[in-house]
């Protein structure tokens, strides 16, 4: 994990989580050994490819899954040793906004009580009527029309419905989001709108967010930190700009140089990854990059990386780290 800042105030902070599924086939290793800290009031991107672990992760860190081993802690609160009173209260502050705007809102529920339920549930608005305004003000805060209310999901395009998805994730004022590849299932000219729209409500409302993608160029937009997720392990972790300037792993410089440039004279180093990513079945031993990486011999295949600290706040989990 990267160094932390004595001076920042850390919201999230997650230390050595793991999470295995049992399955008829074998132990399916999600997450291994994942730490890394979330200060207030910013946005740290967690980024790799399908199958890292990403949207795993983003759930264990609100316990819609269970974590199997690890500390995740929201302040000074333990979040794994709340029990389920504890932790209704404490889902009014933490939230997602989910990946597919088309299967995440109920098709038999009106936009109203879509966004009201919260209310509902966490007894805010004295009275139907108040939760009526507060919808509305919600909807407006996100660029939809207040009569946008009486419809249902199905009246809506695909941006609209993330906007939807949003708003309910707003409506109890959370102080952290989780954003699970929110943008990933949209056109590319509205992606840019609800990325603006979380831009201005992250600053706002002084959002904290763990923002998860899989395209770096929207993760370079928003994101002020990157934790980059391979086969569930953390390779690397620094600020958005060391991290798009001096990429020290591998992995992230493959994913860089792999990601789309609107200048179609700019000439890039590509980094083609080997092969397919492993199955969690069975992960290599040693480093689990090692079996893509170009630049992997025999002690990789022995040595699980150690993260090595390249700066105050970048860290690699190589054992090359500073030398490739």
């Amino acid at each position: 994990m990267a160094a932390v800042d004595q001076d920042q105030d850390i919201l999230l902070s997650v230390e050595g989580m793991s999470k295995t599924f049992p399955t008829a086939a074998g132990d399916v290793h999600a997450l291994k050994d994942v730490s890394f800290a979330v200060p207030r009031g910013s946005v740290v991107g967690l980024v790799g490819e399908s199958g890292s672990g990403k949207t795993t992760l983003g759930r264990c860190l609100l316990r819609l899954v269970e974590p199997t081993a690890g500390v995740v802690r929201f302040g000074d609160t333990d979040l794994r040793a709340l029990g389920n009173a504890e932790l209704k209260r404490m889902r009014k502050r933490m939230q997602i906004i989910f990946q597919d705007p088309f299967s995440s809102l109920n098709p038999r529920m009106r936009v109203r009580d879509i966004i009201g339920e919260a209310l509902v549930t966490h007894g805010i608005g004295r009275n139907r009527s108040e939760r009526r305004e507060m919808v509305a003000s919600l909807l407006e805060e996100v660029g939809l029309e207040p009569d946008h209310m009486n419809r249902y999901p199905h009246e809506f395009s695909g941006g609209q419905r993330q906007r939807i998805g949003i708003a309910r994730a707003l409506s109890v004022e959370p102080e952290f989001i989780v954003a699970d590849e929110s943008v990933s299932a949209l056109d590319v000219s509205v992606q840019a709108q609800i990325l603006n729209l979380m831009q201005d409500l992250k600053d706002r409302r002084n959002l904290t967010m763990l923002f998860i993608a899989h395209d770096l160029s929207v993760v370079e937009y928003l994101c002020d930190e990157i934790v980059v997720l391979y086969l569930g392990r953390v390779v690397e972790h620094g600020t958005a700009r060391q991290l798009y300037s001096s990429p020290a792993h591998p992995y992230t410089r493959a994913l860089l140089s792999a990601a789309p440039v609107a200048d179609p004279d700019w000439k890039r180093n590509r980094q083609v990854l080997r092969g397919e990513i492993p199955s969690p079945l069975s992960p290599p031993s040693g480093c689990v990059f090692r079996t893509r990486c170009m630049f992997a011999d025999e002690t990789c295949a022995a040595q699980i990386p150690a993260p090595v600290s390249l700066s105050p706040h970048q860290t690699s989990h190589c054992l090359k780290a500073g030398s490739i």
